[in-house]
């Protein structure tokens, strides 16, 4: 997905389900106008979230070697389809010092292998988490979950793992606040 391409939930059934999720969620636990921090590089859905009032920033640069952030300033930290992405997102979590984080990751599916792009050797998954793996992680960086919940992806393929993807869970979406 192009960093540049417009926020347009129609183009794709998949990123439209999931951004509508991800912009109803975040409406709830943290209304707009708010400042984010959003870890991961500039793309459609932290564009469009600017759009409907957030002031977003983006962070850049190799968050495993380097899990720094300057996040004091946020009122909240987000990271959607980030984490799983990173060999060891603890010392990146631990870093965070904003009071509140609103993440969502790829749940481990038994019917499907981890996600691996073909054309893209960057964009590959070294984690796909259980829910409670997730939770225990957040709770090892000094978090405490305050809401959880879990997506669908229904893709409108047919076949039969199209078909478990309408009701088998694989996004997890959770809100925490720092642990003082």
């Amino acid at each position: 997905m192009s960093s540049k391409a417009p926020y347009d939930p129609l183009r794709n059934q998949v990123l439209g389900h999931r951004y509508s999720n991800t912009c109803s969620l975040l409406n709830r636990v943290l209304p707009a106008p708010a400042q984010l921090l959003d870890i991961g590089t500039a793309n459609p859905l932290s564009e469009h979230l600017k759009t409907i009032g957030y002031t977003v920033t983006n962070t850049e640069g190799d968050l495993d070697r380097h899990p720094e952030v300057a996040s004091g300033a946020a009122d909240a930290v987000t990271a959607f389809e980030v984490l799983e992405h990173l060999v060891s997102p603890l010392p990146l979590l631990e870093a965070i010092t904003a009071p509140k984080l609103i993440t969502t990751v790829p749940l481990r599916l038994w019917f499907a292998p981890a996600y691996r792009s073909k054309t893209d050797p960057w964009d590959r998954h070294y984690h796909e988490f259980e829910d409670w793996q997730f939770d225990w992680l957040l709770e090892k960086a000094g978090w405490r979950i305050t809401h959880r919940e879990k997506w669908t992806s229904p893709t409108g393929w047919l076949g039969f793992r199209p078909l478990l993807r309408q009701f088998t869970p694989r996004y997890y979406a959770v809100c925490a606040e720092r642990q003082r």
